[in-house]
């Protein structure tokens, strides 16, 4: 038995892979395989213009200042220090103290250096300004951190710095700005923000409904419960729960908090977690209201044909979402227009379970059991050999049952259990961490995609 799970676990693997591969041939979104796109248009940044376009020290860019580093603090091992040879570093003090940042900022920097040789052969990236030990910026710098660094390029050459900045932007850096004639300034958030803002989940406090009747907090879901989702023409409908996509029982996370107000309803989930919005809205409050009227009639009966996911990261005020309501004396999805999106941090864990539908209700709001891409069907499309693989271990082992346990798991579902290495393997009750068939397809996709077609923020960071 144990040499057959193997054998269908790798037959899964050829399986998604050939489908994947497929895709690209046919559509051919990027590296890889297909006709590759014309590459984008990138446009320089205008002098004292800075992306994203909120102040650096905020949730949205590079987050809160976290406290100076000296050499002779403990936070001082964050630093490590960066010898990429194409790359110049001015160290002015002839300390090294400009090679120094965190791993997450020599990262982008060092991506940024291969963009840098390729816009303009023979010219290098140059680095006026990395850690500051010496207090020689202002208060709360993220220079003090390791944070933050002021570039040029080579030849120093001011009219490449507008393309320097939109080619940081590119390479990832979480704040650029057109600070000075003289530099760019660049900065990334702190490694525990990353972590903490990244993989795409909900809470464990978040609810789901059962088909038995009542409710159930989602990191108490277990294979064989039957949570309430909905099909691709809206329909409501009892669907089985797999698995999880990615589960970390004591993560702090920062979530996506989305609240309606007729009805009233507040989810919360992560930057990169798809959510469906109605068709037609406006991107922001004070959508005209001709796109509301359309939103409703689109949902009117209960369906909700023509929806479209968004990364909760692009969620905004005035667009519609799809909550269950009772009208008539039965329950159905009606859009509701989302009232406020505002960030929150929790620290009951972090959740995405994977219902045989692809969407959830949670808190009695329809989300997608996807993130990272912002295609819901490209993901559903992509999970249909571990559907097929999760149903044909199912069938071998029939008197199996379910995994979870019967009593308080509230499910009915007669499931095998699991073999190491097995498809299902991580929904035992002890594992954690991003599910192994998640991990292929995020690899596969960076492969096969472009970078921006991946959210930033959308797998979770482990710690080294």
């Amino acid at each position: 038995m144990g040499e057959m799970l193997l054998l269908a676990r790798c037959l899964l693997v050829l399986l998604v892979s050939s489908l994947l591969m497929c895709s690209g041939l046919a559509c051919g979104p990027g590296r890889g395989f297909g006709k590759r796109r014309n590459p984008k248009k990138l446009t320089p940044l205008a002098y004292k213009q800075f992306i994203p376009n909120v102040a650096e020290k905020t949730l949205g860019a590079s987050g809160r200042y976290e406290g100076k580093i000296t050499r002779n603090s403990e936070r001082f091992k964050e630093l490590t220090p960066n010898y990429n040879p194409d790359i110049i570093f001015k160290d002015e003090e002839n300390t090294g103290a400009d090679r120094l940042m965190t791993q997450r900022c020599k990262d982008k920097l060092n991506a940024l250096a291969i963009s840098v040789m390729n816009q303009w052969p023979g010219v290098k990236l140059r680095v006026t300004e990395g850690w500051d030990e010496d207090g020689h910026h202002s208060e709360e710098s993220l220079h003090y951190e390791g944070r933050a660094v002021d570039i040029t390029t080579s030849d120093r050459d001011r009219s490449k710095y507008g393309m320097l900045a939109r080619l940081a932007v590119e390479a990832g850096f979480d704040w650029v700005y057109y600070e000075s004639k003289a530099h760019i300034h660049c900065s990334v958030k702190a490694e525990n923000s990353v972590a903490a803002k990244s993989g795409g989940c909900f809470p464990g406090s978040a609810t789901v409904h059962l088909e038995q009747g009542g409710t159930k907090l989602v990191k108490d879901l277990r294979p064989g419960d039957r949570v309430l989702a909905a099909d691709d023409e809206g329909r409501l409908l009892y669907s089985d729960f797999l698995t999880f996509l990615d589960r970390d029982r004591g993560a702090k996370k920062v979530f996506y908090a989305i609240e309606t107000r007729e009805p009233r309803e507040r989810l919360l989930l992560t930057a990169a977690h798809l959510l469906f919005v109605a068709p037609h809205n406006g991107s922001a409050a004070g959508a005209p209201e001709g796109a509301a009227a359309a939103a409703a009639a689109a949902a009117a009966g209960g369906g909700a044909p023509g929806r479209r996911a968004l990364f909760a990261s692009r969620v905004r005020p005035g667009q519609h979402v799809y909550v269950v309501a009772e009208r008539g004396g039965a329950r159905r999805l009606l859009p509701a227009a989302v009232h406020s999106v505002t960030l929150r941090e929790e620290t009951a864990g972090a959740y995405a379970p994977l219902t045989a539908h692809g969407t959830i209700l949670i808190n009695r709001v329809l989300a997608s059991c996807y993130a990272v891409i912002e295609e819901h069907s490209w993901a559903h499309g992509a999970f249909a050999p571990y559907r097929l693989a999760h149903a044909l271990l199912a069938a071998l082992a029939p008197g199996r049952t379910d995994r979870g346990g019967a009593g308080d798991s509230g499910g009915g579902g007669r499931v095998p259990p699991p073999a190491p290495g097995a498809p299902g393997a991580a929904d035992a009750p002890g594992a954690a961490g991003i599910h192994w068939y998640s991990e292929l397809l995020y690899q596969i996709g960076t492969w096969l995609l472009d970078s921006e077609a991946l959210h930033p923020l959308g797998m979770a960071v482990k710690s080294s």
